[in-house]
């Protein structure tokens, strides 16, 4: 059985990374989430599987 899960993080979503600590930068928010996330023993999607799962075109495929 394959269980997922979607995130996001980001400064527009949360401005602190920990109890009273903000958040120095999104990249900060993104490799903790990550860390956790791993440490749980999941996987992150890679941009070719993310865009697939939400049905995104890509750069290479937008005409603007």
């Amino acid at each position: 059985m394959k269980m997922t899960a979607h995130l996001r993080v980001g400064m527009e979503d949360g401005l602190f990374i920990g109890p009273g600590e903000l958040t120095p930068s999104n990249a900060a928010q993104v490799t903790k989430i990550r860390g956790i996330f791993e440490s749980l023993g999941h996987s992150v999607a890679t941009p070719d599987e993310a865009r697939e799962r939400l049905a995104l075109k890509g750069a290479h495929r937008v005409t603007f």
